[in-house]
């Protein structure tokens, strides 16, 4: 009843649908693992958020070079800060609007600390900003560890010397204008409902479409099999002529 299914045709079918349904499923369980990796990463950042500030430059000395398991940690620093030195990250909105993020050095016995003070609007036009200054004199602060931002493959590219705009916060760029500059960027943690606009602290509740992913590249394996399945039934049971 079935042996139409051993001429060429049919076999090469079978192979073809066969070598389907495998990438199928083989996508469907890459996003199952994509799934379970986006889950666990914000687990770990979850718990870094959630962990008791501890004070910057103990949690750098013990940290050592993997500064990357800091992302997301809350501490505490003190220092000053030096308005006169602020620079803009540009391309920022709020709310809808256009404006920069204010990043002020906070100056501290171990190095200089780049603080993401939070948003002003375009108006601003260039630092430092008279209507939102920082507190003057020695302050301690709290602030949510944040990891230096790389240049897209094809980001603009900073120009030499002295900045008081950029598009991203590149601690090594940066280093050619703050001396002795922490490996780690600080979020501000402020109550303030003035300018500078506090930045929203990030949600990790959020695991990606790769589940939904996943199931998709399922039900088409699924498919792909009862739709070969069918034609083979509906096959059989015709009279005469067996080719596909």
């Amino acid at each position: 009843m079935y042996s139409f299914l051993l001429k060429p045709r049919w076999l090469a079918a079978l192979v073809f649908t066969t070598a389907v349904v495998v990438v199928f499923i083989l996508l469907g369980n890459w996003q199952l693992e994509r799934h379970e990796e986006v889950r666990l990463d914000n687990q770990i950042r979850s718990g870094r958020l959630a962990a008791e500030p501890i004070e910057l430059s103990a949690m750098l000395e013990a940290a050592g070079p993997s500064v990357e398991s800091l992302a997301y940690r809350r501490a505490t620093v003190e220092g000053t800060f030096d308005p006169e030195s602020e620079i803009f990250v540009r391309n920022e909105v709020d709310d809808g609007n256009a404006g920069f993020h204010v990043i002020t050095p906070l100056e501290t016995s171990t190095g200089t600390l780049l603080v993401n003070r939070g948003w002003v609007p375009l108006a601003a036009e260039r630092p430092p900003v008279p209507e939102a200054p920082p507190p003057e004199g020695e302050v301690e602060v709290e602030v949510m560890v944040r990891l230096s931002e790389k240049r897209p493959r094809f980001g603009r590219i900073e120009p030499e010397g002295p900045l008081t705009v950029v598009n991203r916060i590149d601690l090594e760029r940066l280093e050619q204008q703050f001396d002795e500059l922490m490996p780690v960027w600080g979020q501000l943690v402020s109550d303030d409902p003035g300018l500078p606009r506090e930045l929203e602290v990030p949600s990790f509740d959020d695991n990606g479409p790769h589940l939904e992913y996943a199931l998709q590249w399922y039900a088409f394996a699924v498919i792909a099999v009862g739709g070969a399945a069918s034609l083979i039934r509906s096959t059989a049971k015709k009279p005469g002529r067996v080719e596909p």
